[in-house]
Order: structure tokens, then sequence, then C-alpha cells
């Protein structure tokens, strides 16, 4: 007898259980699933679609942002995506039920260096920005890859090249660009000068990164020609100063150190202005000079910009002044103050303690600024 029941696809229940569920051509090829079987299952109406060039989507609904996360990252490595055993790409955790996973069992797996990673917006929003807009809104992606990588722009995915690929931050699994540079790409697609603001001085205020990190990768990124990108980056300066102010005098008064005068203008008496400093103890002639400098203009790295050389002179030489006078000039940056502030606070107890072996220094002029 002759039936003409149709024959039922092949069930394919191991890949129902994959999370997040989207795979590449190559792994869906790993797992036994042809080109043409995949075509079928990607058609208008079927259990599939083709979320991306060589990315599947392995359900009809729309992605959620952790599907299109990993959907942008395995297009970024489709070229490599997944070797015959079925491996995932380098940066890309191996997906619950592949070969991998069941390989290397329960538990933490070290993750090898991305050569792929999430950046811009996306990835201030992974490191945890408020200013940043969530994932579900973001119509696109932006993906970082080494410039010799032969992908265009396509979809939910923009592809941004670099020469130099920076060393990627894993949010929950996933290879994320650091804060500086993912502001850095950000910004390059942003002319609202409020939200550039926003996001740059969360960046220092939320303790992400130092303003000096954010500047160099602006700078290198060429955007500090543009006017609303310069009068963030005042914002961004001014914020982190004033961060670094707050944390000097938690300093002081958390190490126990002794009061000193704050932000006051040293001089000669009837002399020339010798400069001004954050915190100064006259009976040691010590002072602390918070050191926030940061790149502050474009253009090509390497290439003489007369204004910041003149700054940088103008810094060197009144502390060449201050210690030719016998005062002890402690540099402090906001990064140090941020990650080692007791180290900090014996630097300068070692200095003031160190006054009495000293000469005594020449008699200054304290002013307040």
């Amino acid at each position: 007898m002759t039936h003409n029941t149709p024959l039922s696809p092949r069930p394919l229940q191991h890949l129902s259980d994959t999370r997040p569920r989207v795979l590449s051509a190559a792994q869906l090829r790993a797992h036994g699933v042809g080109a043409a079987e995949t075509d079928g299952r990607c058609r208008p109406g079927g259990l599939w679609q083709q979320l991306l060039p060589g990315v599947v989507l392995l359900h009809p609904g729309p992605p959620t942002s952790e599907e299109r996360l990993h959907a942008v990252l395995l297009y970024a490595h489709r070229a490599r995506a997944a070797d015959g055993a079925g491996r995932a790409a380098p940066g890309i955790p191996p997906q619950p039920g592949s070969d991998e996973a069941q390989e290397s069992g329960p538990g933490p797996r070290p993750v090898p260096e991305a050569e792929a990673m999430v950046t811009g917006l996306a990835a201030l929003t992974l490191h945890g920005f408020t200013a940043s807009p969530p994932l579900p809104s973001l119509d696109r992606i932006d993906v970082l890859v080494p410039r010799t990588r032969r992908l265009r722009s396509v979809g939910c995915a923009r592809i941004l090249r670099t020469s130099v690929l920076p060393v990627a931050e894993h949010v929950t699994g996933v290879p994320v660009a650091p804060v500086p540079r993912a502001l850095a790409d950000a910004v390059a697609h942003l002319s609202d000068a409020t939200t550039v603001i926003r996001l740059l001085t969360e960046a220092v205020r939320g303790g992400h990164c130092e303003p000096a990190a954010a500047v160099r990768e602006l700078t290198q990124a060429r955007l500090l020609n543009r006017p609303h990108v310069v009068d963030a980056v005042d914002a961004l300066l001014a914020e982190g100063r004033t961060l670094a102010e707050e944390r000097l005098y938690r300093m002081v008064e958390e190490y126990g150190l002794p009061d000193p005068v704050w932000n006051v203008d040293l001089r000669l008496p009837g002399g020339p202005h010798l400069g001004g400093v954050d915190a100064y103890w006259p009976h040691a002639a010590v002072a602390v000079e918070l050191d926030t400098r940061a790149p502050r203009h474009g253009g090509s790295p390497g290439v003489a910009r007369p204004h910041e050389d003149a700054a940088w002179s103008a810094h060197a030489r009144k502390r060449e002044d201050l210690e030719r006078l016998g005062v002890t000039v402690v540099h402090l940056t906001p990064k140090k103050l941020r990650d080692a502030m007791e180290q900090q606070a014996t630097v300068v107890r070692t200095a003031l303690m160190a006054a009495a072996d000293r000469k005594p220094p020449a008699y200054i002029v304290v002013l307040p600024r």
C-alpha cells in the first residue's frame, strides 16, 4: 500500500535550547543543518529567519537585545565564525548545546582575545551608562573590527574599523570596547551637544574612566575640531577637576593629614607670581598639585601644537621655580587618587615628615585664589 504522507523534517530539538537562539551558517552546518535546509526554514512564514548575512535567528519572532548583540558579533566573525568542529568564534562564548560547551562543562571558561567587539552607544549601555539609549531602541549596533577585515555595514550591524584593536572587556559574556574607546565611537556619530555632554559627564562622574583617557581617544579620533565636542570636553575636564578635588579633600581627612591651606597662589615678597597650587602646608613648604592636564585639540598624532607645548612648558617651569626655592611639589593624578588613595596619602605624609631634614625654604607669600 502506497502512502503519500509527506516526511516530517528532521527534528532539531537540540537547537531549540540554544541561548541566545542565533547561530552562524557555519555553526548550523556543524550541527548537520545544510544550506538548503537553512534556506527552507528561513523562507517567509518559516520557523527561522536570516537576521544578518550568514547569521540565522532560530525563531520567527523579533530578536531580543541579547540575540542582536550576538548576531552582530557572529556577522563580524563570519569569515572564521566556526571551524569544522563547531567551535565558537573568538570572543564569543560557546552557546549551550554546542560541542565546546559540552566539553568544557559548567563553570567559568577562559575567553580568548576578541577579534571583534561591541562599541559606541551599545557598549556604553552595557557598561551601565544611563545617558545612552536602551539596547532595544538602537537601530544599529556598532562593532569594532581590525582595519584589514573585509566587511560592510548591513542591517543592525555598523562596522567600525581600527588599526589597533583595544583589549575588550567582557560584560555578560559579550566583548565590549573599553569606555574611552566606546565614547569616542559614540561621539563620532552624534551631533547633539547635550547628549555628548551627558555621556562625557557620566563617564567621569560615574567613575567609568578618567578625563585624560576620554580626551586622548577623542583626540586620536580627530573629533576635537567639532565645536559641540570641544564644548563637551570643557565640561568633562571641569567635572574631572571637581571630582579630583573632592578626592583630595577626602584623602586629607580620612588619612589624618594636617590641614593645609587650599587653592592658594604663591609668590615671592614683592616679587613675581610663582603659580597656584591645590593644597599647601606652609610650615613644611609642601605643595600638592592635581595634574588634570589632557590633550585639548585635534590633529594628527605627533604634530606639534605650540599652545599646548607652551602650557606644558609653563607647568614645568613653575615646578622648577618652586623646588629651587625649597618647596616640595607633589603631583597627584585623578586616577592615582581614585585607585590608590592610601598610597598617595603616604607620599604626602612622607614629604611632610622630611621637611625637618631639608634646608629652610625661602620666604613665600601665600594668597587665596
